[in-house]
């Protein structure tokens, strides 16, 4: 055994492994955002609002996840882990390459102001969740202690992002409303790939030795700030719609949280409790991530989505231009 692994006693030869029993597609997509409206959503503009929030608040946190999963590679003693760890980073970077396009491409071209918002979420991720949180050095016995619990954290979270993407999958009320087709794409090809990859971060959780008892505190944690910088994000957009002035959003007045609710009861959000509840089978011992969805519906969407198909002709377009000759 190496030295690395010796004086981590509990990761040996019989850590868990791998649970996905197939092999992730970190896949390329293109998106054109040049006729799609602010209110993606006609007829919703708060619904509009407060989905186009998932845009800021994703990329910094993904690029975060892969950043953290970087340093958690060289511990993962199991082939088939850590093979699922890299297609999860890549799939996890095209995520957040994707919601920065939108921000640059789609909102910021309806003058829609977004870096108060990646600002914050940016020092949420360099600051207090880095590897040096707010620039102190850990003792090197805490260090890798503090890399298991930000790995647990990333578990409660992609719990979270499972359970969303399977709403998104499911939830034909957009369309009904005449939704946006490009955005929908986004939001049902990110959801899918939450679902393909939903065993990944609680696997490598397991592997490296993270407890049951800290799932609660992950748990507790994570899904409260979710909540809270989402709505706090929403109101940032709904602050520079007219539409919106005499209720002056603010994650931290009465109305967003009850409009959210209100919003939701017609099927263009998911609630609030609801979401809490999809939380519970975090905490249950027997918890297993396989069962939270189904692959072959997050498959059947992947396949057909117009941004992978879009990005496929890009690239076989590409590869039939000739090639300048080298001198």
């Amino acid at each position: 055994m190496s030295k690395k692994r010796s004086i981590i006693p509990f990761l040996n030869k019989k850590a868990k492994g791998s649970t996905t029993s197939y092999d992730l597609t970190p896949r390329k997509v293109a998106f054109d955002w040049s006729d799609t409206p602010l209110e993606w959503i006609p007829g919703s503009p708060f619904a509009s609002h407060f989905i186009n929030e998932i845009n800021l608040i994703l990329p910094a946190g993904e690029f975060w996840f892969c950043r953290l999963y970087n340093k958690a590679l060289p511990h993962i003693t199991d082939d088939k882990l850590r093979q699922d760890v890299k297609d999860f980073m890549r799939q996890e970077s095209m995520h957040a390459r994707a919601h920065g396009g939108a921000i640059e491409e789609y909102l910021n071209c309806h003058n829609i102001e977004t870096e108060t918002v990646t600002r914050k979420l940016d020092w949420l991720f360099k600051k207090p969740l880095a590897d040096d949180p707010f620039g102190y050095k850990l003792p090197k016995a805490l260090q890798y202690k503090w890399l298991v619990y930000r790995v647990g954290l990333v578990a409660a979270i992609e719990h979270t992002t499972c359970v969303l993407g399977k709403y998104i999958l499911e939830n034909k009320t957009w369309d009904a409303y005449g939704a946006d087709e490009m955005l929908l794409d986004l939001l049902r090809w990110h959801g899918a790939e939450e679902i393909e990859h939903r065993n990944v971060a609680f696997d490598l959780y397991q592997h490296l030795g993270g407890s049951y008892i800290s799932r609660y505190a992950l748990s507790v944690i994570a899904t409260p700030t979710i909540f809270a910088l989402w709505a706090d994000g929403a109101a940032h957009i709904m602050r520079q719609d007219e539409a919106f002035a005499s209720k002056k959003p603010s994650a931290f007045r009465p109305w967003i949280w009850t409009e959210w609710q209100r919003v939701s009861r017609s099927g263009l959000l998911p609630s609030i409790p609801w979401i809490s509840l999809q939380q519970l089978p975090f905490f249950t011992p027997w918890y297993d991530p396989t069962k939270e969805a189904s692959t072959e519906e997050a498959l059947a969407y992947l396949n057909s989505s117009p941004a992978y198909h879009r990005a496929q002709a890009l690239l076989e377009k590409d590869s039939k231009k000739p090639k300048l000759a080298s001198v």
